[in-house]
């Protein structure tokens, strides 16, 4: 017989949680360069869910690098662990029921792997954020682009660090001639199956 830590016979199962909530519970993971367009896509899911009778929660680095993440950089052993503690965190809002919206560049196969793994591949929808490096350059809301050319920035993604693209996404949203609305609701057309009781 499986060994279950006793805490889990105590808490109400995950299936009861998705009755209450009236959906399915998943983690939809975007990944793609800075300044894709992931967040921006991201909060209009979460919006766009939520008009429609959804209950979400989106993870991005803005929200987990002042708090739980706020004490590692941005080497490839920090953002992998930054990624391992996104997952281990996006488990616990399934397990409630709650839908779980993750943006994060997350640059390597590998990185996005060992998330899959912690997380559950049925519980996994990768969408890739497709979009041009000189489109998310020109963009560069932050000046992180900028700062990284002048060498300001060491290991920025696309730029001195690796961007690994997906081999074979979920999903794959290219943004070049399509407004955000668009993609929005390309995703949300998407999941609807995944979170969808009926």
């Amino acid at each position: 017989m499986e060994n279950i830590h006793p805490i889990f016979s105590k808490i109400l199962s995950r299936k009861e949680k998705q009755q209450f909530l009236n959906q399915k519970s998943i983690v939809i993971w975007m990944t793609g360069l800075s300044g894709s367009g992931k967040s921006t896509i991201a909060e209009g899911l979460e919006k766009k869910l939520f008009d429609h009778g959804y209950f979400s929660q989106l993870l991005d680095g803005d929200n987990t690098r002042v708090g739980i993440n706020n004490n590692l950089g941005f080497s490839i052993e920090d953002r992998q662990e930054n990624i391992r503690r996104v997952a281990e965190v996006s488990k616990l809002f399934i397990e409630s029921g709650i839908i779980c919206i993750n943006s994060f560049v997350s640059p390597t196969i590998n990185i996005r792997q060992s998330a899959k793994e912690i997380i559950g591949e049925t519980n996994f929808l990768e969408v890739f954020i497709n979009t041009p490096l000189e489109i998310c350059e020109s963009r560069d809301v932050k000046g992180l682009y900028a700062k990284a050319r002048s060498g300001a920035i060491k290991g920025f993604t696309g730029i001195d660090s690796p961007f690994e693209a997906p081999n074979s996404p979920d999903l794959e949203v290219l943004t070049e001639n399509q407004n955000i609305n668009t993609s929005v609701d390309k995703v949300f057309n998407f999941v609807l199956p995944y979170i969808s009781i009926s």
